[in-house]
């Protein structure tokens, strides 16, 4: 059986002691998991980092009174077990995966982490047939329960309104700067640059395959060449405009998806059907860009139209007159 498990021991096996040693490897895992959240929010969101500090002090007080339950009924060696021992035991996501994700991606794991552990003592408690280990695990599940107030408590005294605003405000910017600002450049650049090459192309050959495969070659051409500058000319230490490589991932990504935008139309057979397509998707693609400008640069809509709808045009009516000559 333990082979099926891939080594690991069924729940409904363990014994009331080795139950209770899991119980306080988990409190210990939580704790550690806190106040590692602690010290990565600390520089950016000290308000919050102060709430997880709280929350790791917490669950250290459980594991010490859980420890203390444990050396009064089993004496003082607690055997080593821990979740990834356990078939089908809750896990912990990674402390730097969670964290890649935002402020409240973390706080959302922290409701999970302790809804996890009250359901586990709370069926734990309904498994067993002792009377005193019944009550030791229901008390387990009314203290994790619990966490979650402990946690609002420490909100409502750490979090005010106006750190709330700040830690906002701090989000909105780490997202502008990480994703959106480098996402909209290469949008900018793939539909843009990318849109005298393909119609020229359309027009001096009047071929859909030909044009098509210019296309996809100028796409991610300029793709990889965006996303490698993005990532290699700053490392955000400095600018605090985040990971280079999520900068990088997303000035890439975006730039191949503006240049593949009018591109792929060229996948029909009939050219005059596929230039018309295309030509409509530069236009979606334009005022898309303007728009991602107006909502999240604040760029004035007039200002962001000429900017990018005007040029855009320009560029396009580039690309015909050269093709058609």
């Amino acid at each position: 059986m333990l082979s099926l498990l891939g080594g690991r021991r069924r729940f409904d096996d363990l014994s009331e002691r080795e139950i209770l040693a899991l119980a306080i490897s988990s409190e210990e895992d939580d704790a550690r998991i806190y106040a590692d959240y602690a010290a990565r929010l600390d520089a950016d969101y000290p308000a919050s980092a102060t709430v997880f500090r709280g929350m790791a002090e917490e669950e250290d007080r459980h594991r010490s009174r859980l420890l203390d339950l444990f050396v009064r009924r089993f004496g003082p060696h607690v055997p080593l077990i821990r979740r990834e021992h356990v078939a089908g035991y809750y896990a912990r996501r990674p402390t730097w995966l969670v964290d890649q994700l935002g402020i409240e991606r973390i706080r959302a794991e922290a409701e999970r982490m302790e809804e996890d552990a009250a359901r586990f003592y709370e069926l734990a408690a309904k498994r067993t047939s002792d009377a005193d280990t019944r009550k030791l695990l229901g008390d387990l599940a009314q203290q994790e329960r619990g966490h979650q107030a402990t946690a609002d408590h420490l909100a409502d005294a750490n979090l005010g309104s106006a750190a709330r605003t700040a830690e906002a405000d701090t989000a909105r910017r780490k997202l502008i700067l990480t994703w959106v600002q480098p996402g909209l450049a290469g949008l900018m650049d793939g539909s843009v640059s990318t849109l005298a090459p393909i119609f020229a192309t359309a027009f001096a050959t009047q071929n859909s395959h030909t044009t098509l495969l210019v296309g996809l070659a100028a796409a991610i051409g300029a793709g990889i060449s965006m996303g490698f500058t993005e990532a290699a000319h700053d490392d955000g230490v400095i600018s605090g405009r985040g990971s280079p490589l999520k900068r990088g991932l997303a000035s890439g990504v975006m730039t191949a998806v503006g240049g593949l935008g009018h591109a792929l139309p060229y996948l029909i057979g009939d050219f005059w059907t596929a230039t018309a397509i295309a030509a409509l998707v530069v236009v979606v693609e334009l005022w898309a860009i303007a728009w991602i400008q107006n909502r999240f640069m604040e760029t004035p809509m007039m200002r962001a139209i000429v900017q990018v709808v005007v040029g855009g045009a320009l560029v396009f009516a580039a690309g015909v007159l050269i093709g058609g000559a």
